[in-house]
C-alpha cells in the first residue's frame, strides 16, 4: 500500500504541475506578498504543490479527530507562511518544516496498515 501511495503522490503532483496554474492556487488570481513570490520562485512553487498534496491526501487517510488536528495546523501553518511574505529563504524554512510534520502523518499510516 505504502508504493500506492507513494504513486498517488507522484501523479497528483505531476497533474498539478502541468496544470495551468503550478502552486497549488492560481498563480493568475495570486494577492498576497507570499502568493506572488510562489508563483515567482520556481522551488517554491514545487515544495507548494508537494506540502498541498502530500496535505490532501493525508486528510482523507486518516480519522476525523486527527483529520481536525491536521486542518488546524494547516491553518496556523499558513499563517506562519505569509508572515515570511517574498523572502525566499523562510518561506524555503517554513514548506521544509511543514513538509517534514506531514511526512510523519504519512509514515504513521503507512504503519497503521493494513491496507
Amino acid at each position: 500500500m505504502k508504493k500506492i501511495i507513494q504513486c498517488a503522490l507522484l501523479i497528483c503532483g505531476a497533474c498539478m504541475a502541468f496544470s495551468l496554474h503550478a502552486a497549488s492556487f492560481d498563480c493568475n488570481k495570486a494577492q498576497t506578498v507570499t502568493e506572488h513570490a510562489i508563483c515567482e520562485h520556481r522551488p517554491i512553487n514545487d515544495a507548494d504543490v508537494k506540502m498541498a498534496t502530500t496535505y490532501n491526501i493525508i486528510r482523507h487517510l486518516v480519522p476525523m479527530g486527527t483529520r481536525g488536528a491536521i486542518q488546524d495546523q494547516q491553518v496556523k501553518w499558513l499563517s506562519l507562511r505569509d508572515q515570511c511574505r517574498d523572502n525566499v529563504s523562510c518561506l524555503r524554512d517554513v514548506y521544509k518544516m511543514r513538509q517534514q510534520k506531514l511526512d510523519l502523518y504519512m509514515d504513521r499510516v503507512y504503519k497503521q496498515g493494513p491496507f
